[in-house]
Order: C-alpha cells, then structure tokens, then sequence
C-alpha cells in the first residue's frame, strides 16, 4: 500500500543561523532564561531536523513511507521583523524547492510564509504554488500575538482559497503569559511545567482555539472553499463539537451553518505521530475515513511509538485504509 505522509518537518541550517537571533517567536523573549533552557531539552525528539537523506530515509523505508510532505516549523521564518521575513522565507522556500526537486518522487512540500506581511505573503503562497509547484502552507501558532481571525491576514486565505490549496496549522508555544498563569506552577518541575504547556497539553489546546475562532469569524462563510489541516486529531476540538453546537448556535454566532458543519467540511485532520487507538477510531467514527490523512510527525515523535503498522494493522476496511494512506492526501494535494 502506498503511504503518503503530510506533517513531516525540515529545517535548513542557513535558516536556522538567519532565525535564532530573533528566537521562536516573540513571546519567547519575555521568558527567564532558565525556561528557554527547558525548552531546548525538549527539541527534536526522534531526530535531527536538518538531515535529508540518511536518518530521514532510513525512518522513511523503516515505516514504509513513500512520499513525505516537508515543512519548515522550529525556528519558523516568519518570526523575524518582517521585511527579513520576506526574503528568509523566499530563501527557505528555494531551500526546500531544490530539495523536492533532487529527490524526485520523495518528497513534496509545504510553503513557510512571512505572515507579518500579509501582501507579501499571498504573493509567496502564489509563487510556491505555481513556480514551484508546492502543494500548500503550513502555519504556526500566533504571529506575534496576533490571532489569525485578525482581518489583516483575510489576504493570505483568500489566495489560498483561489489556489485551491490547504493551509496545514502547526502548534507553536503559547504566549509567555498564559504559560505562565495556566501551567506553570512550584508544586512541580519546570520540565513538566514545559510539557504541559507545550506537546504535552498547552500548544494543541491553542491551536484548537485557533481554529475555532477562525470558524467564529466567519471565514469560511467567505471563503466557502478554504481548507485547513489540523493535526493531533484536531487539537482537542473534535469531542466538544456538540457541546459548541448546542451554545454556540448560528442565530447566535451570525455563521450560515454549525461550528460542527465547518470542521466536517473544512478541515481534514491528521494524527501528528499520536498513535491512540481510541482517538483513531473515535475521529474515523465521527468524521470518516475520507477527513483523516496519515501523519507522522518526523522527527519530533519519538521512534520507538511511531509505527505505519498502527494503520495497515487496523480493524478499517482496505478501503478505508487507502483513503488514510494515500488517496486523501493525492487527491487534497494534487500529488
């Protein structure tokens, strides 16, 4: 069975060295140094971000993956001052081009956008896509705070809406002062106060919220036609859609439809390496086979619990499984 994978992740030294003057993000500057050093003892889990043909081919052959679809996250571009974002990104964007294009077949890949400058950013998405040949953008977090329901980013979903291509949403670190009030505590450790705002609870709850408020604002009644990916089963979100239909209701809201109608007809969703058989059957159950495209979150899932074996050896139909494996993703993607 083929296997096409979609949140898989890369990052180029050149950009790397470019990036961490300026840190993460933003918020990360407000934060005591002894918290970024906890930070740093979380990175790159599984492996080493950078490599792009030895561990990564060897993790890919070992898990029967085909095809990988490539993604700049930590450090992202787009955190740096924006007219620096403008070219960094382009720059990166190249990087990963070149990459895709020497490894014929191997990989595809995810624009990285300098979202500070919407304009600019439309304009990048347009010129991966059509010049390129990328297969949509992935997004992290916050821009500096900014929520992505601020009206100045509308220019960046439209495009995406006209290109036909998804924007994949990746967690990022919250901001320093809500880490601060809601996970970080004395009664225990940093390190665990770092996982439980982070990959541990922290950042997928924020991402779920993100969403949700884009759902809120009325965005894909706009944009009828835009799609997102959200990974880790939807951040959350998924088991509280009914819960938000009943409050939440559309003469409330001012929506056209539920919050539920959007995440089952906008968003596709991906297990990001979080091989949970409850929640793989709970999301097959709920929004079916066809919303749900494999992930594995290379590298920064460790190796020993990351396994395509969890899918092919799965109780769905063969039919079923092809979606996840493969069709969804060609067919979302173009590939």
């Amino acid at each position: 069975m083929k296997i096409v994978t979609i949140e898989e992740h890369y990052a180029d030294k050149r950009i790397i060295d470019q990036t961490a003057k300026y840190g993460c993000q933003s918020c990360l500057k407000e934060l005591p140094e002894k918290i970024l050093g906890a930070y740093d003892s979380m990175r790159y889990i599984g492996g080493d971000l950078t490599d792009v043909d030895g561990a990564r081919f060897d993790f890919m052959r070992k898990q029967k993956v085909d095809i990988q679809v490539l993604s700049y996250t930590n450090p992202v571009p787009d955190s740096v001052p924006s007219q620096e974002a403008v070219r960094i990104c382009r720059e990166a964007n190249d990087i990963l081009s070149d990459i895709v294009r020497k490894n014929s077949g191997r990989f595809a890949a995810f624009a990285t956008l300098p979202m500070g400058d919407p304009a600019e950013a439309a304009k990048e998405l347009e010129r991966c896509v059509k010049d390129l040949h990328f297969v949509g953008a992935l997004i992290t977090g916050t821009w500096r705070g900014k929520f992505y329901d601020d009206p100045m980013f509308f220019p960046i979903f439209k495009k995406a809406a006209e290109l036909d291509v998804p924007i994949s949403w990746h967690p990022e670190f919250p901001d320093a002062k809500i880490q601060s009030h809601y996970y970080l505590s004395d009664n225990y450790s940093l390190s665990t106060g770092m996982q439980f705002a982070t990959a541990g609870l922290g950042w997928h709850l924020d991402v779920g919220l993100h969403m949700t408020r884009l759902i809120l604002s009325g965005i894909f009644d706009k944009l009828p036609d835009l799609k997102f990916i959200s990974g880790h089963w939807g951040e959350g979100i998924p088991s509280m859609l009914d819960r938000m239909d009943q409050i939440m209701r559309p003469e409330t809201t001012g929506l056209k439809k539920k919050i539920s109608d959007y995440f089952h007809e906008n968003v596709y969703f991906t297990p990001s390496g979080i091989l949970s058989k409850n929640q793989f059957e709970y999301m097959v159950k709920v929004f079916g086979a066809e919303r749900i495209i494999w992930a594995l979150d290379y590298p920064y899932v460790p190796f020993d619990s990351c396994s395509t074996d969890f899918l092919l050896n799965s109780d769905l139909t063969e039919e079923e499984k092809e979606l996840i494996a493969h069709v969804n993703a060609e067919k979302l993607l173009r590939l």
